[in-house]
């Protein structure tokens, strides 16, 4: 989630969440295997598993209330990858990257999932000894969305027409490099603050003419527009070439001194459960529901086949899953800099830590 800072509501798409959701409940996840079959089974709990009696406690931070786009996390518990791997992995909600992030600081979560551009923001700005142990989006998903009615096909089409946004919203930030490349004018865009959780009802009322979604959100968003007749239309950001890091696995740097074989083995398996999870969705959105019911499965569905797509493409393979490119990270950083008015000069390689990745083959 691209929150930036320490404010948690400053994109859109997080703080609309999931009507369906009843309640947030945060629980200690049961150490399962109930929807892991076949070869799957021999592959992932098989002989070398390590008891739940010699697991180490480990709390991850989410960045945002758990939903469909965490659903590996919760497949590695379900599945028992996290307990192979010995951790006994405890998952609680976000308030947004930068509460995440806090939360590392102070030493309220062990690891934590956070948005890349707010780790550079809160290091600058808040000091915070946090750094980037591995990349989970090696693609950035902002986009926004438009109604296909509107007659709106590009980014050039907003010209004098309103977008909504929220306070401190990244897409505003980055939409003057957005302008730039895609040949907009971006003095002629009409920017109009509103609540974030009524941001998909005016899009779809027609009472703004776009509105800054994850391009994974699309389903569900949609899935509202189809109920009064109407269908949605994605501008992502990476048509123009816009393509940064985003969501991505951090750590305090106390963290690092003090627990560095944990933390290997906290990303060993997570890069595992997100190869389990693309393999089979169904089951990776069978525990996500198992451990939230709130989740409707459908939506769930819907969505990873969605987030997938930001996590593995061909940044991802070209790097490994997780990995962290030097030059993609420079070009990252540069562009968070010149939104956030961060010093240009800085090396962002200060900010992360790769010796926790798998070495390339």
């Amino acid at each position: 989630m691209a929150c930036l800072g320490i404010s948690c509501c400053q994109l859109a798409s997080p703080c609309i969440g999931f009507p369906q959701r009843r309640a947030v409940r945060e629980e200690k996840a049961p150490m399962t295997s109930k929807f892991i079959t076949g070869m799957l089974v021999a592959g992932m709990i098989g002989a070398g598993t390590v008891s739940a009696a010699a697991a180490e406690k480990m709390h991850l931070a989410l960045d945002f209330l758990p939903g469909p786009g965490y659903s590996a996390y919760f497949f590695g518990v379900q599945s028992g990858i996290y307990e192979k791997h010995g951790i006994e992995l405890r998952i609680t909600k976000g308030l947004g990257s930068g509460d995440t992030l806090m939360k590392l600081a102070g030493g309220a979560a062990d690891v934590g999932l956070a948005d890349a551009s707010a780790l550079f923001t809160a290091r600058a700005q808040q000091k915070l000894p946090v750094k980037m142990i591995a990349t989970v989006q090696s693609t950035s998903p902002h986009s926004l969305f438009v109604m296909t009615d509107s007659g709106i096909t590009n980014f050039s089409g907003l010209e004098n027409k309103k977008i909504g946004i929220t306070p401190g919203n990244s897409h505003k930030l980055y939409f003057p490099e957005i302008a730039k490349r895609s040949g907009t004018d971006a003095d002629k865009i009409r920017w109009v603050t509103v609540d974030a959780a009524s941001m998909g009802p005016l899009l779809i009322s027609g009472q703004i003419d776009a509105a800054p979604f994850y391009a994974s959100h699309y389903y569900f968003i949609n899935k509202q527009a189809k109920k009064v007749g109407k269908e949605i239309r994605v501008l992502p950001f990476s048509d123009v070439g816009f393509s940064i890091y985003s969501n991505a696995v951090h750590a305090s740097e106390k963290m690092i001194k003090d627990r560095p074989e944990m933390l290997r083995a906290f990303v060993a398996a997570t890069l595992e459960a997100w190869h389990g999870a693309q393999k089979d969705p169904e089951a990776a959105c069978k525990a996500t529901v198992k451990m939230n019911p709130e989740v409707i499965l459908e939506d769930c569905l819907g969505t990873f086949s969605l987030v997938l797509k930001y996590v593995f493409n061909d940044v991802a393979a070209k790097d490994g899953l997780g990995g962290i490119n030097d030059a993609r990270l420079k070009e990252t950083y540069a562009i968070v800099a010149k939104a956030q008015e961060l010093d240009p000069n800085a090396n962002p390689s200060d900010a992360v830590d790769t010796s926790f990745l798998p070495t390339k083959k």
